[in-house]
């Protein structure tokens, strides 16, 4: 029983780092407070639109894999920065595909958005 313990103490703890990599990222990345603005006035229009559920779900989705891609996209350049603070053409490589990931990500709820939007206003 001993180890039951102190799993639910790590996972307590693991919630913990969590959620203070959260803050950080809500509260210093700029990358990641311009998508949660964008993500803000989306979910804005999606009231004023009165999308359907399904619409709902897909917007939801777009949102956190945008929100997601930019948190990794982050973590990734500010891992290669620590590796090699100095340019490298290799670092600048993956820190490259590493926002191409993200970039993939913003296409694909650009697409949803498109999808759910466009025909409201052709209606």
């Amino acid at each position: 029983m001993q180890n039951n313990g102190n799993f639910f103490l790590n996972r307590i703890k693991a919630i913990k780092y969590a959620a203070k990599g959260f803050w950080i990222l809500i509260t210093s990345e700029h990358s990641i407070i311009a998508q949660v603005i964008i993500a803000i006035i989306m979910t804005g229009i999606g009231f004023l639109m009165q999308i359907s559920a399904a619409e709902w779900l897909f917007q939801v989705m777009a949102i956190g894999l945008i929100l997601v891609a930019e948190s990794l996209n982050t973590a990734i350049e500010k891992l290669a920065d620590f590796v090699h603070p100095q340019y490298h053409k290799q670092i600048g490589h993956i820190k490259d595909i590493s926002a191409g990931a993200a970039f993939f990500a913003a296409l694909i709820a650009i697409i949803i958005g498109l999808i759910i939007y466009v025909p409201k206003f052709i209606a």
